[in-house]
């Protein structure tokens, strides 16, 4: 798979080949459905739009988990990576190549029954899966888009952190520090130990730093939420950013005052792992208010809005998975859509029931999905 992605000079998105290489020797994506092997062992995908087209549990989102897999190391539809393995196997091993700002690079990702994940870069393990992200940016919209509109606050801070991840330099470590100190203050929590604040220093340094990061990429994409949201919905949809602690107050103060509560249910109760972003219309959640096709455009709003800055403002040009598009979207609101993806000009790995699927116009490459394998069409 070829991407497009940061640089001085954007280049030609529409120019050159992508390829996504899975080879399974030891095991092959399932999502619990059909398992999928490839023909000759390569896909090679375009630049451009790209059909999957196949019958109902033939395998199609599958290869859509190969590609996420690839530029996230985990998969969009499970928790647990091991639940992709192939029913008697005891590993999967799915193998990529990008582009990223002209740079070739090769990206491989396996994962073992166990459930351990072992990444590798150009040859090099990762230190961490941010490095996928950063070689292949990619996101999804398939149908439980919705849950990212109905879910916790988990899938929210993930949305927005994978845009700050993409804009703020150093914010992958910051992260990493930050989740460190939290693992060992909780610790010290379920351990009933009196020395908090040995690690409540590095809590709130690296927090403070983490939230300011969020609240910064959250207040540049509001023109490109209002404009994507109006556009989808003819609502205004308010987006705003809640910090995980009262903002009137210090994260150091915030931590002081919640101490008592945080030994008693023996975790920590304030700070960023808490934030959310909350999406309201007319003064009222949307999840209170809108329809489960309207929560599902929202969401969809969310992902466009996102892509549209990055794209506009950091000329990073993710990769785009579009699993059964057209599902619960009546015939105008699916107009929009489209016309809002085309915008992007990025590139479109879609999945259809048929080959005359042609939303996004006439598909640059073609496969056909069928009982697990995937062939040029």
């Amino acid at each position: 798979m070829r991407q497009h992605g940061t640089g001085r000079r954007r280049p030609d998105p529409w120019h050159g080949a992508q390829q996504i290489l899975a080879r399974p020797p030891h095991g092959a994506l399932s999502n619990g459905g059909r398992d999928v092997t490839l023909n000759g062992g390569e896909l090679a995908f375009q630049p451009g739009s790209n059909l999957l087209f196949g019958a109902n549990g033939a395998g199609k989102t599958s290869v859509l988990e190969a590609a996420f897999l690839l530029g996230r190391g985990r998969s969009f539809r499970t928790r647990l990576n091991e639940r992709l393995i192939r029913h008697g196997q005891s590993q999967l091993r799915v193998v990529g190549r990008c582009s990223t700002g002209g740079f070739p690079h090769t990206l491989g990702l396996e994962v073992t029954r166990d459930g351990g994940t072992r990444a590798r870069l150009d040859a090099q393990n990762v230190r961490g899966l941010s490095e996928l992200a950063t070689a292949l940016p990619i996101q999804v919209l398939d149908p439980d888009a919705h849950r990212l509109i109905e879910d916790s606050s988990t899938r929210r801070r993930r949305w927005l952190d994978w845009a700050v991840f993409h804009v703020e330099p150093g914010f992958a470590a910051t992260w990493s520090r930050y989740s460190r100190a939290l693992q060992q203050r909780n610790a010290a929590l379920r351990a009933g130990s009196a020395e908090l604040q040995i690690w409540d220093l590095e809590l709130v340094r690296e927090g403070e730093r983490l939230s300011e990061a969020r609240r910064r990429v959250l207040e540049s994409l509001q023109p490109y939420w209002a404009d994507v949201s109006r556009a989808l919905l003819d609502e205004e949809l308010s987006l705003g950013f809640q910090a995980g602690w009262d903002r009137e107050r210090t994260l150091e103060a915030a931590l002081s005052e919640a101490v008592s509560r945080d030994r008693l249910r023996k975790t920590t109760t304030v700070g960023p792992h808490r934030a959310d972003v909350s999406i309201r219309i007319r003064g009222k959640a949307v999840r209170e208010v809108l329809s489960r096709g309207q929560q599902k455009l929202a969401a969809v709003a969310l992902t466009l809005c996102q892509l549209e800055y990055l794209k506009q403002e950091h000329e990073v040009l993710p990769t785009l998975l579009l699993d059964d598009p057209s599902a619960e979207l009546d015939r105008e609101r699916l107009d929009r859509f489209i016309e809002r993806v085309k915008r992007l000009q990025t590139q479109l790995i879609v999945t259809a029931l048929d080959r005359d699927f042609a939303l996004f116009g006439a598909p640059d490459a073609v496969f056909h999905v069928e009982q697990g394998r995937v062939r040029p069409a």
